[in-house]
């Protein structure tokens, strides 16, 4: 069955804190359909609900920790009644996690537009040294009904190219990367957004939070590198358009009617040992294989 567009927010924001981050939340969800009514789902920035950047340097680890919640918590179930209310898909960013083992995750919430919890991504490669979390170990991707699958990303993870690319073989047609980057290095960041979207063949849509916090700089990127839309260091709201069937087009005819990765391969091809990872491309296993799944 063919695949209708996605009308997607990157809401570009400054991270929220105190007991009022919930509300606020709300307000901004509705003070931005309002603006833009025709959006199916709107994203948020890494850690958007549990900002701790007003704190000592030294006491937000801390505050991390204290804010994680386990996933049936009240909290989380009430960013639901948010999507609910307003009937979109809704990616509040990530919060910490809490297991019955203590450890701490940074985890990535997607909700579907009747409030339940559609898709939860622990972050694989936490900003470290400077970040508390323990990595996750599974790449998540999730089926968006009527509009095709999207694949969970979290800041770093766009940094390593082992991430995109099975979010890509697992049938991503766009990549969610929800990013907090206060550094200096957004401008490399705007660079592999683009590169993971070439070489993957893949929608990149990277949503940072805004100054004074973060650089913002959020964009967003068609599967062949060109740029939908980009923000400045401010706050934003960039609305742009996920159609799964340009994803088809594009592989089969290749980037800039060229390059077809994902047909680099044939089923009598040798596979290729990759020593880094103790595996091999394997030729029979390298086009991805779940797309079009409703």
């Amino acid at each position: 069955m063919p695949q209708r567009e996605l009308s997607v927010g990157l809401a570009q924001r400054a991270p929220l804190h105190g007991p009022n981050a919930l509300s606020d939340l709300r307000t901004d969800v509705e003070r931005t359909l309002a603006h833009h009514p025709e959006l199916d789902m709107l994203v948020y920035p890494e850690l958007h609900l549990q900002g701790v950047d007003h704190l000592p340097a030294d006491e937000q680890a801390t505050a991390l920790a204290q804010l994680a919640v386990p996933l049936d918590d009240p909290f989380v179930a009430r960013i639901g009644e948010v999507a609910a209310e307003f009937g979109i898909w809704l990616c509040p960013g990530s919060i910490g996690e809490t297991t019955g083992t203590h450890a701490q995750y940074n985890t990535q919430l997607l909700f579907s537009p009747d409030g339940t919890l559609s898709a939860s991504y622990r972050k694989m490669f936490p900003w470290r040294p400077f970040e508390p979390h323990r990595p996750g170990t599974e790449f998540v991707v999730s089926p968006i009904a009527g509009h095709g699958v999207l694949g969970l990303s979290n800041c770093y993870d766009a940094w390593f190219p082992e991430h995109s690319r099975h979010l890509a073989w697992m049938g991503a047609d766009a990549i969610i990367n929800i990013v907090k980057t206060t550094s200096q290095d957004r401008d490399q960041e705007l660079v592999l957004a683009r590169a993971n979207a070439i070489v993957n063949q893949v929608y990149m849509l990277s949503v940072n939070c805004a100054e004074p916090v973060g650089r913002g700089l959020s964009i967003a990127v068609d599967p062949e590198g060109h740029v939908l839309a980009e923000a400045g260091p401010g706050e934003d709201t960039l609305v742009v358009r996920v159609d799964p069937g340009h994803i088809t087009r594009v592989r089969a005819r290749g980037t800039a009617g060229t390059n077809r990765v994902w047909s680099q391969f044939t089923a009598d091809d040798d596979p290729i040992p990759l020593p880094l990872y103790d595996g091999q491309i394997d030729p029979a296993r390298w086009s991805p294989h779940h797309r079009g799944h409703d």
